[in-house]
């Protein structure tokens, strides 16, 4: 289930699409960072009038053994709770996503708890949890890749609702830790630099997260196929998450990247096909341990600067409504030749 087939991004349309971004009412260059949106969108979906539809946020659920070894200060049972809050509309994610008129799909990947019986919550589970990376692999190979194949399933039938515009979310108490170990041996970066507080860790929990979790990495020495750091360091929510963005990029979707967690997936993804992230827009540059630094290894530019950690999907959520004036403004903002206006590209005057 690694056969995805992504385009890169097509060169056909970029003229006309520069050309009507340029001929808006407007100095040239002066909306910033819209421009590069609708520029980007317009390549993505293929067109110099491009459409939001349906827009969802997934937010996928797992738990992690890992926290067996104390690297977070938080109960699990805080997963499959906040899980069932989300089902209801609850948390940031149930607020921000309604308020925005996003859909919200909760997913459980593998939380240790049967959620079963709550019919708002999207049945993807392979395992209660992933074991113990300590010791022994997170997931088996199988398990991975089933976890990417519910992934890429569900963000597929989203697409044929109509849905092109996707975020992703995540709930996993520990989930720091293995997205650090994603981080740390995707990026080449040193641990020390990706391993952060978490959920609350004061600085000795740090240093003792930082010390398991180089243990952890020590098992396994050497490792550098994608696949394979996936399945022994990550948690089941980063794979299902990893196969859901690979299918929205196979589809032509858009997807609006979250923070810490969410930017592991795409390390992830990235790594089993580099072209994924020609479809991706990075809602925001997160506060979490070394976000910062994927951005920097992605050469990210962030739609918004909030100081947020909460991660959910929260920060794609509260980038969407500037994703959509992008949109507006290469669909609708006047053009010059519409007003009779000078035109400042230099063009002359326009009269109709």
């Amino acid at each position: 289930m690694l056969n995805f087939k992504i385009s890169p991004l097509s060169d056909t349309l970029n003229e006309e699409i520069k050309y009507k971004i340029d001929h808006k009412t407007k100095p040239l260059g002066s909306l910033g960072q819209l421009e590069k949106i609708a520029y980007q969108i317009c390549r993505i979906q293929k067109t110099t009038s491009p459409r939001l539809t349906n827009p969802h946020i997934v937010l996928v659920g797992a738990d992690h053994g890992i926290c067996e070894e104390g690297v977070s200060p938080c109960p699990q049972e805080i997963t499959w709770q906040q899980m069932q809050n989300f089902a209801k509309g609850g948390g940031g994610i149930g607020l921000f996503s309604s308020f925005y008129n996003m859909n919200l799909k909760v997913v459980d990947a593998g939380v240790d708890y049967d959620l079963s019986a709550n019919s708002n919550i999207i049945d993807a589970k392979v395992v209660r949890s992933t074991k113990n990376f300590l010791t022994e692999p997170a997931m088996s190979k199988d398990e991975c890749l089933k976890a990417i194949e519910n992934g890429a399933k569900i963000v597929k039938e989203l697409n044929q609702q109509g849905c092109n515009v996707i975020g992703f979310g995540e709930m996993g108490i520990g989930n720091t830790s293995p997205a650090s170990i994603l981080m740390h041996l995707y990026c080449n970066i040193p641990l020390e630099q990706c391993v952060g507080a978490g959920s609350g860790l004061n600085k000795e929990g740090v240093l003792k997260k930082l010390t398991i979790l180089q243990k952890c990495i020590d098992r396994c020495p050497g490792i550098s196929d994608p696949l394979e750091i996936l399945y022994q360091y990550g948690g089941l929510e980063i794979a299902t998450i990893t196969g859901g963005m690979l299918m929205a990029a196979e589809l032509g979707m858009l997807i609006l990247n979250d923070g810490f967690i969410i930017t592991s997936a795409l390390l992830a993804a990235k790594a089993l096909n580099k072209n994924v992230l020609d479809y991706v827009i990075y809602s925001h540059n997160s506060k979490e341990g070394g976000h910062a630094l994927m951005m920097d290894y992605l050469k990210a530019e962030t739609v918004l600067n909030l100081d947020l950690r909460l991660g959910e999907g929260t920060g794609a959520a509260l980038a969407y409504p500037i994703i959509q004036g992008a949109v507006a403004m290469i669909n609708d903002m006047t053009s010059f030749e519409q007003a009779s206006i000078t035109d400042t590209t230099g063009e002359g005057i326009r009269i109709l």
